[in-house]
């Protein structure tokens, strides 16, 4: 039986790894299956990959 502090518990972990995330995989997965069927997955390592391409490759995004 599940109790509302375990409930409040999840629900606070499942926050915190949206925060950090740690969950993009799985929200990116769970999005191409219900938006996009017929496109191939990427697995996590090729998504790791890609994501740290994206977010590094710009360049330096400040002024200074």
């Amino acid at each position: 039986m599940r109790t509302p502090l375990h409930h409040r518990l999840a629900s606070l972990w499942r926050a915190f790894r949206t925060i950090v995330g740690d969950d993009a995989y799985d929200r990116y997965a769970e999005h191409v299956r219900t938006h996009h069927p017929e496109q191939q997955l990427l697995d996590r390592r090729c998504f790791y990959l890609r994501e740290q391409e994206r977010r590094f490759s710009a360049g330096p995004t400040r002024c200074c």
